[in-house]
């Protein structure tokens, strides 16, 4: 029965399964076939992860149970994603992240992606919910100089080594996301924890290396003193941190 409800979840276009399990310390990633997905029951067992695509836009669970460092991972999206859950269990550890990811040397980074986490009936220690922003990819390191030339032994002097290329700056991080809580009136407030810190900025650029002067010479004839060396290149400046995400919460 598990087989085909999992079946089902992978191939209908508006996703109903019985039950989805995610085994412990496996990875399993919801289809990307629909933006809409209804479960009556999911559970991720101790250290396993769920993936969520970032076409999905509404989850919709009627039990959830998460045990012992289990992962709810949120891909980032430009969309909000709404998540509403009738009944749920999380156990220590467990985690809903919707983190933005890393700039890198060809894109920028990406924020934590927005949330609207609704449950009817929750047991938990610690809710905990991580939608920082993604790191700012560092900066480009500066060119080495090159090397000054060496002189010739009848005429001529050692060239100077060129100066090395600044590193640039590091680029921005990304913003946290905008999160909003609907939770039982009973949960109490201390055990809310939710991470909304804009992504650390990326590291500066180094400057390039200066290039060697040409080397001293001796020749039986005529004699060359060695270059003078060029000059480093200036770091870079690291890159701000992305701004703070918004928490909200509202009690029924």
């Amino acid at each position: 029965m598990r087989k085909l409800c999992l079946l089902a979840l992978f191939v209908c276009p508006w996703a109903s399964a019985q039950v989805v399990q995610v085994e412990s310390h496996s990875v399993m990633r919801l289809p990307n076939t629909a933006s809409v997905l209804t479960l009556e029951r999911l559970e991720v067992a101790d250290y396993g992860t769920l993936l969520v695509p970032s076409n999905v836009t509404q989850l919709s669970i009627e039990q959830l149970h998460l045990g012992r460092e289990a992962r709810i991972a949120i891909v980032p999206a430009q969309q909000p994603l709404a998540m509403k859950v009738v009944r749920a269990e999380l156990a220590d550890g467990s985690q809903i992240t919707s983190r933005g990811a890393a700039g890198s040397y060809t894109k920028a980074a990406r924020p934590g992606r927005n949330l609207e986490l609704s449950f009817e009936a929750l047991n938990a220690p610690v809710l905990s919910v991580d939608a920082r922003g993604g790191a700012g990819a560092p900066g480009y390191v500066g060119l080495d100089g090159a090397n000054g030339q060496a002189p010739g032994c009848t005429w001529g002097s050692a060239g100077r080594g060129a100066d090395g290329s600044n590193g640039s700056d590091g680029q921005p991080g990304a913003s946290g996301a905008l999160v909003r809580l609907e939770l039982p009136r009973a949960y109490p407030a201390e055990q809310i924890k939710v991470t909304v810190d804009g992504g650390a900025g990326g590291a500066a650029g180094r400057g390039g290396k200066p290039g060697a002067g040409g080397k001293a010479k001796g020749c039986i004839v005529y004699t060359a003193d060695g270059g003078k060396s060029g000059r480093p290149g200036a770091d870079g400046l690291p890159g701000p941190a992305g701004a703070e995400g918004v928490v909200t919460v509202q009690r029924f």
